[in-house]
């Protein structure tokens, strides 16, 4: 299976990965949104039964430079997406 170019503009939407991808893409779609100087990244995980939710919370525990996160109350999709914040880079 080929790549897929998915963009980085800190809005990942995991309704189109296979849920056992999840963890490692969090990790990489994180790392590169902190390589190009962002700092909040939405991750749609959706309502369903809270596995990716908490599958994409866990990996952020883990990630030294995510500073905090909290469930989007900014938009309808409320608890079906997480917005977290990034430290930034050190060479930033």
């Amino acid at each position: 299976m080929e790549p897929v170019e998915y963009p980085i503009n800190g809005i990942l939407d995991l309704h189109h990965f296979n849920p056992k991808e999840v963890p490692d893409l969090v990790a990489e779609y994180l790392r590169a949104c902190r390589e190009k100087g962002l700092t909040r990244v939405r991750i749609i995980h959706g309502k369903g039964k809270g596995v990716l939710r908490r599958t994409v919370h866990s990996v952020l525990d883990r990630t030294d430079y995510v500073t905090d996160y909290h469930l989007d109350s900014e938009s309808s999709g409320s608890w079906g997406a997480t917005i977290a914040y990034l430290a930034t880079a050190p060479d930033r």
